[in-house]
C-alpha cells in the first residue's frame, strides 16, 4: 500500500469555493482507534407494550421488535425504566409535552406556553459539551415532522417542549432540522442561494481538484473507499434535488413540510438516516438525536397500511381494531430503525463497523399511549459493542428505575462523567453483566 508522505489527520477535509467535505476514516489517517458515538431515536405517542415486551427474561423478538431480528445479538432491551417527571405532578394534562421534554433530561418542564420555558440539559448535550470540540459539529438534531416552536401545543405547554428532545440549557431547546437540503448544506457547504444551487451540478465540483490531489497519494484500498464515499455523497445530493423538483409539482403530503422534503415518507426517512450515517462516518459529529415524529403527532402512515391519524389512534380505549393499527405503526417505525442499523453495520469504521462504535438508543417517553403512562417505558439499545457492554439480552429492572440512570451509564462509556442528570439516582447496572 502506498502511504502519503505523512499520515493524514482525522480532521482532513476537501475544500473548495463555498464547500467543505469531511472524509471517512482511511487507512492513511494517523488515528486508528475509532471514536465512540451515541444516537437517540425517538418515537411519539407510546407503543403497544404487549407487542413490544418479551413475556420472560429472554430477548425473544416480539412482533414490534421482529424487524430488528438480524441484529438481535447486538441489542439490549430494558424493562422497568421510568420518567417520573413526565407525569403531571400536580400540573394536570400535558403528558405528550412532558414526555418529549423529560425523555433526555429527566426534568419536569415548567407548564407555560409563553417565553418563560424551563427544562434541563439533555444527555446528548452533556456529551456535546464535553466532546464537541473534537468534531465540526458538537451535535446534530434531526426530525421527520415539522412543528411550531412557540405557542401552546399541549394543554398549556409550549410547543418547544413537544417538538424538541435536545436541550442545551434550561431555557434553550434545540429544535430538530427536518429539511434534508439544509442538513446537507450544513454538512458539506456554506449557505447557498437558489441561483447558485441551479448554477452548479454538485458540491463535489467545488472540491474536485482537492480530491484528485489527495487520491493520487492514497493506496488502493483508500482510493476505493474514497470513490465509494464520494459516490454516496453525490447520490444523496441527487435525491435531495429530485425531492425539491417534485415538491414544486406534487400534491403536498399530509404533514407540514418545507421545500426539499420528499413526498414519499419512506424516501424521506431513508434520506435523513443516510445523512446521519454520513455525519457519523466523516466524524462530523458524534452525537445525534432523531425525532421520527413530534409528541402528539397526527401523522398518517399509509406505508404501514394505516390511514388514521397516529395520536387519535393512540387513544384506542381498548378497541382491538385501533390497537392493531397502532401496532402496524410501531412495526413500521421499528423497520425504519432496522434499515438504518443495517446500514451502520455494513459501514466499515476502524477495525469494526459504525454500529460497533455507535450506541443507538430507541424509545419513547410514553409506554401506553391510551393512558399516558410513564413507567415501563420502551427502551432499546443497539450497537456499541466497543462500549464494553454484553449485548443480546433483555434486562429487567425494578419498577420506577429512573431512565436517567441509563443515560449516566452511557455517558460513562463516552468518557463523560457528571454526578447527576435530572432525577438520576446512580449509574444503571447490568450493562456489562447481570
Amino acid at each position: 500500500m502506498i502511504v502519503p508522505r505523512k499520515p493524514l489527520s482525522r480532521r482532513t477535509m476537501l475544500r473548495g469555493l463555498g464547500a467543505t467535505l469531511a472524509l471517512p476514516a482511511l487507512e492513511a489517517m494517523a488515528a486508528k482507534t475509532a471514536p465512540l458515538r451515541m444516537a437517540f431515536v425517538y418515537v411519539p405517542n407510546g407503543i403497544i407494550m404487549e407487542q413490544w415486551t418479551p413475556a420472560g427474561n429472554e430477548l425473544t423478538l416480539t412482533r414490534v421488535l421482529q424487524p430488528m431480528a438480524a441484529h438481535r445479538e447486538r441489542m439490549l432491551l430494558f424493562t422497568g425504566l421510568a420518567h417520573n417527571n413526565g407525569r403531571a405532578l400536580g400540573d394536570g394534562a400535558g403528558d405528550h409535552a412532558r414526555a418529549s421534554a423529560s425523555f433526555l433530561t429527566g426534568v419536569h418542564p415548567r407548564k407555560t406556553d409563553g417565553a418563560d420555558i424551563q427544562n434541563g440539559i439533555s444527555v446528548d448535550q452533556v456529551a456535546a459539551r464535553s466532546l464537541g470540540e473534537k468534531t465540526r459539529f458538537a451535535s446534530l438534531e434531526l426530525g421527520l415532522e415539522h412543528g411550531r416552536q412557540a405557542g401552546n401545543c399541549d394543554s398549556g405547554y409550549s410547543c418547544a417542549y413537544t417538538n424538541s428532545l435536545a436541550w442545551r440549557g434550561e431555557a434553550t431547546p434545540l429544535p430538530p432540522e427536518v429539511n434534508p437540503r439544509l442538513v446537507f448544506e450544513r454538512l458539506f457547504g456554506a449557505g447557498e442561494t437558489a441561483e447558485t444551487r441551479r448554477d452548479r451540478k454538485s458540491v463535489l465540483d467545488f472540491v474536485r481538484e482537492d480530491a484528485a490531489a489527495l487520491q493520487r497519494d492514497l493506496g488502493g484500498a483508500d482510493r476505493r473507499k474514497m470513490d465509494e464515499y464520494l459516490t454516496g455523497v453525490r447520490e444523496i445530493e441527487k435525491r435531495i434535488g429530485m425531492a425539491e423538483r417534485q415538491a414544486a409539482e406534487a400534491v403536498k403530503p399530509e404533514f407540514e413540510a418545507p421545500v426539499g422534503i420528499p413526498a414519499d415518507f419512506d424516501e424521506y426517512a431513508k434520506l435523513m438516516f443516510d445523512l446521519m450515517t454520513v455525519a457519523l462516518r466523516t466524524d462530523s459529529t458524534r452525537i445525534l438525536t432523531m425525532m421520527m415524529g413530534r409528541e402528539g403527532s397526527n401523522m398518517t402512515y399509509r406505508q404501514a397500511g394505516v390511514n388514521e391519524a397516529h395520536h387519535q389512534l393512540s387513544h384506542h380505549q381498548g378497541d382491538a381494531e385501533k390497537i392493531e393499527k397502532l401496532t402496524k405503526i410501531n412495526v413500521y417505525h421499528a423497520g425504519l430503525l432496522a434499515q438504518w442499523v443495517t446500514q451502520l453495520a455494513k459501514t466499515a469504521d476502524g477495525d469494526g463497523s459504525l454500529l460497533d462504535n455507535t450506541m443507538v438508543v430507541y424509545g419513547s417517553g410514553i409506554s401506553d399511549g391510551n393512558r399516558h403512562l410513564h413507567h415501563d417505558l420502551p427502551a432499546l439499545l443497539v450497537g456499541g459493542s466497543g462500549a464494553r457492554m454484553r449485548l443480546g439480552r433483555h434486562v429487567r429492572y425494578g419498577k420506577e428505575t429512573p431512565m436517567t440512570n441509563l443515560w449516566l451509564a452511557l455517558l460513562d462509556r463516552m468518557g463523560v462523567r457528571p454526578e447527576l442528570l435530572g432525577d438520576s439516582t446512580g449509574r444503571l447496572e447490568g450493562l456489562t453483566d447481570l
